[in-house]
C-alpha cells in the first residue's frame, strides 16, 4: 500500500503475550489506512525459577520495526506503544534493571490471597481501586516479590509498567501512563492518582511511582542513539498504553447501547462509563474499573479468552509456551492429537464443528486454566469433577472451550445489564478473535444479540487514533470512530431464531 504524498504517518507498536508488531497508519480521503510493517516474537524464558519476559528481545523488536518503517518510506511523525497490563520492570537510580520482568502467569503469586488478605482486605481494596480481584494484579505481584526478594524493592528507584519501560528506552523519560497504571490495583479509581493507603498497607514504597500521565500526552523526541539506529526522528506520544484501553477506543459504536468485547488471549467484555462502579454487587461479580482515554472508565469483566484455545493448540503441536519448560505430550496423545500435527486454528474450528452436538461446559474463569502444565488435562479434569462428559478427541475438547466461552459472555452481558441499568442492542467484537466466525455465531446465539465483528486490528487502531487526535487529524473520539466505521469491514452475526 502506497502512502500518498503529504500524508501524516504514525506508528503503533502493539505487543501481546506471544508477539509484537509495528503498524504504520495514516488518513487518506477520510479513511484510515494501515500497514503492518514488522512482526516479532515475544518469548518467555525460565530464569532463576520464574517465567520472565525477555526485555531486550522486545526492545530490539521495536527498533527493528521502526527501522523497517523508515526503509519503506513510512517514517512516522509520532510513535505510540501499548502492551498487556499488570507486569512491571524495576530500575535503580542509575537506570539498571533490578531483578527480572516476571510474567503475570508465573507461579510466584499462587496462594497470594491467603497471604495478602490480612493486609489488604478485599472489600476495602475494591472500594478504593475498583480493580477486579486477580492474583496477578501488580499489587499482589509486588507483595510476592517483597516476600522473596525484599532487597530488590529496597534497591529500586522507579517502577515502570512494560509500555512505560519501552518508552523510557526510546526517550529516557521515566513515567507511569494512566490506563496501564489502572490495572495495578494501586490506583484510586475516583482520582486517578496512586492510593497511598493501599501502598502503605501492601508495603510498597511510594517513591517507586510517578504521578500518572494521561494518554494523548506528547512525551519527547526519540533519544539520539535511537534516532541513529532507526534512521529518523519522531515524537513519542502516549496512547492508551494498556492494550484493552486502546482496543475499546477502536470500537466503531455510537451511543451507550453496545457491549464491547476485545477478543484475544484475554476476552475483555464491558462498556464505557463516565464514573466507576464500586459497589459490593460489582465486587461480587468481579468486574473491574480500568482507566480509558479522556478519563473514561472501562467497566468490564476479564474472561480467560482465547488463551485456552491457544494453549491447547500449542500442546497438540508439542510446543512449549515458556522456553526451558517441556511441553506436555501425554495428554495430547491421549486424545489422539499426535496424528494430525501441526494444527492450525482453522483446523481446530472445523473439528469443533464436527464434534457437534457434544456438550460439556467448564467455568472458563477458574484459576485452574490460568497457567496449567496441561490445558488439555485441566479441561478434562474439570469436566470429570462436574460429572459432565469428558472430551475424548481434539474436536470435543475445542467444542467444550467454545460453548463455555459463549456461555461466559452471555452471563457477563446479563451481569452488565443488572449492574449498569442499561439494555443493549449489540455486541461489538474487535481484535484477532473477531475473525472466528464459529465463536461469533455461538456468542450471538448465547447472548441473544447481534454480534458486529471487526475491526481485527482494534488495539493498533486505538493506539493510532490517540496519536491522530494529538496531531489534530481528528477532533474527537467520535470522529475517529466514524472514520474507523468507514474504513474497515464489519461482519454481522444474528442470533439464531
Amino acid at each position: 500500500m502506497k502512502m500518498p504524498e503529504g500524508a501524516r504517518c504514525h506508528a503503533a507498536v502493539d505487543i501481546g503475550a506471544s508477539s509484537g508488531r509495528v503498524l504504520a497508519g495514516w488518513v487518506d480521503d477520510g479513511r484510515i489506512r494501515l500497514e503492518e510493517v514488522h512482526r516479532f516474537d515475544n518469548v518467555q524464558r525460565r530464569v532463576d525459577g520464574h517465567d520472565c519476559w525477555d526485555l531486550e528481545m522486545l526492545f530490539q523488536g521495536v527498533l527493528d520495526g521502526l527501522s523497517v518503517c523508515a526503509a519503506r518510506g513510512l517514517a512516522p511523525e509520532s510513535i505510540g506503544i501499548d502492551t498487556w497490563g499488570c507486569d512491571f520492570v524495576l530500575l535503580d537510580e542509575a537506570g539498571a534493571v533490578v531483578g527480572d520482568a516476571v510474567s503475570y502467569r508465573d507461579a510466584r503469586t499462587d496462594g497470594i490471597f491467603e497471604r495478602a488478605d490480612a493486609a489488604l482486605d478485599p472489600a476495602w481494596l475494591y472500594a478504593r481501586t475498583g480493580t477486579q480481584r486477580q492474583p496477578f494484579n501488580t499489587v499482589y505481584q509486588l507483595m510476592a516479590l517483597r516476600a522473596e526478594h525484599p532487597e530488590q524493592l529496597e534497591r529500586a528507584e522507579r517502577l515502570l509498567m512494560i509500555p512505560d519501560y519501552l518508552v523510557w528506552r526510546l526517550t529516557g523519560a521515566r513515567l507511569n501512563e494512566y490506563t496501564d497504571a489502572s490495572t495495578t490495583g494501586m490506583l484510586d479509581a475516583r482520582t486517578g492518582e496512586w492510593d497511598g493507603a493501599v501502598l502503605r498497607a501492601a508495603g510498597i514504597p511510594e517513591r517507586l511511582l510517578a504521578t500518572p500521565v494521561m494518554p494523548g500526552t506528547v512525551i519527547r523526541h526519540l533519544a539520539p542513539q535511537v534516532r541513529e539506529r532507526t534512521g529518523f526522528d519522531a515524537r513519542v506520544v502516549l496512547p492508551a498504553s494498556h492494550d484493552t484501553a486502546s482496543a475499546f477506543l477502536a470500537v466503531p459504536a455510537q451511543g451507550d447501547r453496545s457491549v464491547f468485547l476485545s477478543s484475544g488471549t484475554w476476552s475483555l467484555m464491558g462498556v464505557e462509563l463516565a464514573e466507576p462502579v464500586l459497589t459490593p454487587e460489582s465486587r461480587a461479580r468481579n468486574f473491574t474499573n480500568e482507566g480509558g482515554f479522556e478519563r473514561r472508565y472501562r467497566y468490564l469483566k476479564n474472561i480467560m479468552g482465547l488463551w485456552m484455545i491457544q494453549s491447547v493448540r500449542r500442546e497438540l503441536n508439542g510446543v512449549a509456551y515458556v522456553e526451558g519448560k517441556e511441553p506436555a505430550a501425554t495428554a495430547a496423545a491421549r486424545i489422539g492429537g499426535a496424528a494430525h500435527e501441526p494444527y492450525g486454528f482453522g483446523d481446530l474450528i472445523e473439528l469443533a464443528r464436527q464434534a457437534e452436538p457434544f456438550e460439556a461446559r467448564v467455568d472458563v474463569d477458574d484459576a485452574a486454566f490460568l497457567a496449567p502444565d496441561s490445558m488439555i488435562e485441566a479441561i478434562r479434569d474439570a469436566c470429570a469433577a462436574a460429572g459432565q462428559p469428558v472430551p475424548a478427541t481434539p474436536g470435543e475438547l475445542m467444542r467444550t472451550i467454545y460453548v463455555s466461552l459463549a456461555d461466559s459472555y452471555a452471563a457477563s452481558v446479563e451481569q452488565l445489564r443488572a449492574l449498569t441499568g442499561r439494555d443493549f442492542e449489540a455486541i461489538h467484537i474487535t481484535g484477532g478473535g473477531s475473525q472466528d466466525a464459529y465463536l461469533n455465531q455461538l456468542t450471538a446465539d448465547a447472548c441473544g444479540l447481534p454480534v458486529l465483528a471487526g475491526p481485527v486490528e482494534g488495539t493498533g487502531l486505538g493506539n493510532l487514533i490517540v496519536q491522530m487526535i494529538a496531531a489534530g487529524t481528528f477532533a474527537s473520539v467520535d470522529e475517529a470512530r466514524a472514520a474507523i466505521a468507514r474504513s474497515f469491514p464489519i461482519q454481522r452475526f444474528d442470533p439464531a431464531r
